[in-house]
């Protein structure tokens, strides 16, 4: 088994006994996505044990920009937490049959809907902040207080470098 460069994500290399071609083993370690995924995973359990079985994550920041912003409409909130318009949709679907937002017609557009929180909305959204910081201490306990900055702004910087992804008539911007 020949070793080759885990820069390059690569462990070993095995010989496939029919063709005779290499196979190599990635390191997974080294695959941003991989990781990524394992980090909602870890994310996700934590979620449903320290914060919330009934409200999800997306559900969460979509009470927390209203809270920040009363009366934006479904667009506008689908923009500020990164969903795209089918998901923002149902997530505010959700929201409105468990009461804890309101749709009022734009007065100044009549075809459009402003979200505003119930105040049970408001209720839950206090709650849950307080248990989403316990839980967002729990998942960065392994880095110190500045590696979790440090953290805390890469990932946004790659996660606002993605969001370019979902417009691909925008070029890329890569910072260095």
């Amino acid at each position: 088994m020949e070793t080759l460069g885990k820069t390059a994500g690569i462990v070993s290399a095995q010989t496939n006994s029919t063709s005779g071609a290499h196979m190599a083993a990635l390191d997974l370690t080294t695959h941003p996505g991989h990781l990524a995924r394992r980090l909602q995973q870890a994310h996700y359990l934590l979620w449903n044990t320290m914060v919330s079985e009934e409200i999800t994550s997306p559900q969460f920041a979509v009470l927390n920009a209203l809270v920040e912003e009363p009366g934006l409409d479904q667009r506008t909130v689908g923009e500020r937490v990164g969903l795209d318009r089918s998901t923002i949709a149902e997530v505010i679907s959700r929201l409105g049959r468990r009461g804890l937002l309101d749709k009022v017609r734009d007065p100044q557009d009549g075809r459009r809907f402003l979200l505003r929180l119930t105040d049970e909305g408001e209720r839950t959204h206090r709650k849950l902040s307080v248990r989403t910081a316990r839980m967002n201490c729990v998942f960065l306990s392994p880095l110190s207080a500045a590696e979790q900055t440090v953290f805390c702004d890469l990932i946004q910087r790659v996660a606002d470098a993605a969001e370019g992804l979902r417009n691909p008539t925008e070029p890329l911007v890569t910072q260095r």
